[in-house]
Order: structure tokens, then C-alpha cells, then sequence
């Protein structure tokens, strides 16, 4: 278990002057999927009809204090901009990877902050004011390419993820949150810190205060240095009418029922039916569908397959054992 700390007020005011962009943000599940074992981010309600929570300082102190997991939103679509830019890295070699983009910065005066995570590391750099997210994203785009790192959602499979993952949203959109810095992991009962400080809120939360902010106006001179990404040859967007599964499949298809909002790196994103009949899901972005395997589909909020075919009216069938007559 990890060690428990008292936030005292002037820490949860550092937090959110680094980290908080706007009150939108979302929970990490106190206990495990049923199917998956995965604990997943969903955003908060006080009721089932009720609008989702907003975020207060006293979530941001209980987070710290290591009550509960809250993940926050990189931008801010009423500005299109962005506190900091995070870099995720969770595959075989993307400490190595975040060190040399973190090092490339640095040649450019640009400091970013390592933090450790359960697989890898995440990278942190900082507004000195709120950024374009757009720019954001040339920048790291074009310093990965400039590296030969991969990003994930890009032409590969594994590689760095990029927040904020959108140039721009629209009014009512979430776009997609990162799990909050110095908290704990609910999975394995962690928190993980960040490289260069002693281990305990007052000096990590000194620490960050202390890292240089990038001002806008340097952030454009880094980009015309590093040069802009080259776009990659874009791959079909939609998916198709109606998906073509192996004869032995069953023949419920959910690309049939609902329809795809977007594709976001290897899955389709759409409403989740069992949340969108419960009242829930708003922003549309609940259901994820593998682009490669559709018959494979999860809700992030927790729905579970049974709640979701049955909210369509195509309940799964009772498994029922054969019966064999001996010759």
C-alpha cells in the first residue's frame, strides 16, 4: 500500500495552478472490471440522472491523499489550448524514448519533467500560459519524427501517446484525460513520482513549480527549428457498412447498431447503448470498438457485453450443453 499524506491547502493550489485546465476530469474505478480485471476511468455522477461532477479542491486534496485516482483533461475547448503537454510511454523501450525527447528539449532550453509510471514514463512539459494544443502537437509530432520514435495511432501499433490527442474540440467534447500526477495507481496500490525530487508532495509539488514554463512565444521558434511533422498517408476513416465476420461468428455485428463517432488509433469511437439508456454518456465516446477485430468492444464506464446487447435488443443467447446418445 502506498504511504499516506496529508495535503495541506497550499499543496492542492500548486496542483491545480499546474495541472488544472478546466473542471471537467474523471475517476478511476475502486475496484476491478468484472471481465477484464482492468480498473477504468469513468467520469463521476452524484446521481444517475444527475450532470457529472466538477471538479473541487477538495477531490484534488483526497486524490493526493491517496482516496481516490482522478484523471484530468489536457484542453480546454472553450480556448483550444492546453496548461502542459504530457508524453505516454508504455511499451519495451520508451523510458529510452522519453529521456532522448526530453534531452532534445533541452537543447532547445525547453525543460520537461519525467514522471515514473506502472510501465514506463510519462513527460511533462509546461505553459508558461495556456498553449494551442494545435502547436502542441506539431511540436512533439515533429520532435518524434525528428528522433525516428514512434507515436502510437500514427501507422504503428505501439509508440508514445500524445496529450492532448486533438488539434481541437468541438463545444461539448472531453477530448482524452491523463491519469493525475502523484496519486495513486488503484491497480497495484502505487504512486509514482516524479525523477529529481525527494518522495513526498511538499518537495514534488516545489519541484514542479520550479521547472521552466515554455512561453508561447518560444514554443513557436522551437517548432520552426524542429520543423513540422510530415503527415502520414491516412488510412480509411469510417468503417465499413457492414462488417464481413468469418462464417463461424455469430451473427449480432455492434458495427450494425450504432454509429462511429471516430477512430482513435486502432478502435472505433462511439456511444455506448447500456450507458446512452441509462441517460449516460453525453459526450458519445463511452464505447470503443477494435478497428482490426470488431466483434471485440468495451465501455469504459463498466457496461458489460450482457448490458449492452440487451440495451439493443439482441440479448446474448443462454449457452445450452449438447447431449450426445451413446451408439
Amino acid at each position: 500500500m502506498a504511504k499516506r499524506y496529508r495535503a495541506s491547502a497550499a499543496n492542492v493550489e500548486d496542483y491545480w495552478q499546474l495541472f488544472v485546465n478546466r473542471r471537467a476530469y474523471v475517476l478511476q474505478s475502486m475496484r476491478p472490471h468484472p471481465e477484464s480485471g482492468r480498473y477504468y476511468y469513468f467520469r463521476p455522477k452524484a446521481g444517475k440522472d444527475s450532470e457529472p461532477l466538477s471538479l473541487t479542491e477538495a477531490t484534488i486534496a483526497r486524490h493526493l491523499e491517496g482516496d481516490m485516482t482522478i484523471g484530468v483533461y489536457a484542453m480546454n475547448p472553450a480556448t483550444q489550448c492546453c496548461k502542459w503537454i504530457a508524453l505516454d510511454g508504455d511499451y519495451k523501450d520508451s523510458l529510452k524514448h522519453l529521456c532522448e525527447i526530453q534531452w532534445e528539449l533541452r537543447q532547445h532550453q525547453v525543460e520537461a519533467a519525467l514522471e515514473q509510471s506502472r510501465r514506463g514514463a510519462h513527460l511533462w512539459v509546461f505553459g508558461e500560459e495556456p498553449l494551442p494544443a494545435r502547436k502542441c502537437r506539431v511540436l512533439m509530432s515533429g520532435l518524434a519524427q525528428k528522433l525516428n520514435i514512434p507515436v502510437k495511432g500514427a501507422g504503428t501499433a505501439e509508440g508514445i501517446e500524445i496529450f492532448p490527442k486533438h488539434d481541437e474540440l468541438k463545444d461539448r467534447d472531453f477530448g482524452n484525460a491523463v491519469r493525475g500526477p502523484l496519486g495513486v495507481h488503484r491497480a497495484i496500490g502505487a504512486r509514482f513520482w516524479f525523477y529529481g525530487a525527494d518522495y513526498s508532495l511538499d518537495n514534488q509539488l516545489a519541484f514542479l513549480k520550479r521547472v521552466k514554463k515554455l512561453p508561447a512565444e518560444q514554443l513557436d521558434a522551437v517548432i520552426e527549428k524542429v520543423g513540422r511533422p510530415v503527415e502520414p498517408e491516412r488510412k480509411q476513416t469510417r468503417p465499413p457498412q457492414r462488417w464481413q465476420y468469418p462464417q463461424q461468428r455469430l451473427q449480432f455485428q455492434i458495427l450494425d447498431h450504432v454509429e462511429v463517432r471516430r477512430r482513435a488509433g486502432r478502435n472505433w469511437i462511439t456511444r455506448c447503448p447500456s450507458c446512452a439508456a441509462a441517460g449516460r454518456d453525453r459526450s458519445g465516446d463511452n464505447l470503443a470498438i477494435s478497428v482490426d477485430e470488431p466483434q471485440k468492444y468495451i465501455c469504459w464506464a463498466g457496461c458489460t457485453k450482457d448490458m449492452i446487447r440487451a440495451s439493443l435488443g439482441c440479448p446474448i443467447p443462454e449457452r445450452r450443453e449438447s447431449v450426445y446418445a451413446a451408439g
